[in-house]
C-alpha cells in the first residue's frame, strides 16, 4: 500500500464502509485502507466517525486527522499528522 509523507504527516487513501456492524481500521483493499464505521453517511456523522477511528488506530489526536479529498464519498484521502509508515503497514495487514 502506498502512502505519501508530507510535512510531518502521512497521506493515506481510504475506503469507508458506513453503517458497519462495528468500527474497524484495516485491512487494505484495492490499495486503500478500509475503515468501517457504525455511523450513517448523514450530516457528516460518518466523516466524524472516520476521523475518530483513524486517530485511535494511529494513536494521534483527532485534530491530527484531516480529510483532504473525498469529503462526500466513500473513497477519501486523509492526512494524519504524526503517523508512521510502520503503523500504516501494521493496519493494512490486520484483519
Amino acid at each position: 500500500m502506498e502512502a505519501a509523507e508530507r510535512d510531518g504527516g502521512l497521506l493515506v487513501d481510504i475506503q469507508v464502509v458506513p453503517r458497519a456492524s462495528r468500527t474497524a481500521v484495516g485491512p487494505a483493499v484495492g490499495g486503500r485502507l478500509r475503515v468501517a464505521v457504525t455511523a450513517p453517511p448523514v450530516d457528516g456523522a460518518a466523516n466524524a466517525a472516520v476521523i475518530e477511528a483513524l486517530a485511535e488506530a494511529f494513536a494521534v489526536r483527532r485534530a491530527a486527522v484531516t480529510i483532504v479529498r473525498g469529503e462526500r464519498g466513500r473513497r477519501k484521502t486523509v492526512r494524519i499528522a504524526g503517523a508512521t509508515r510502520a503503523a500504516l503497514e501494521r493496519l493494512s495487514q490486520s484483519r
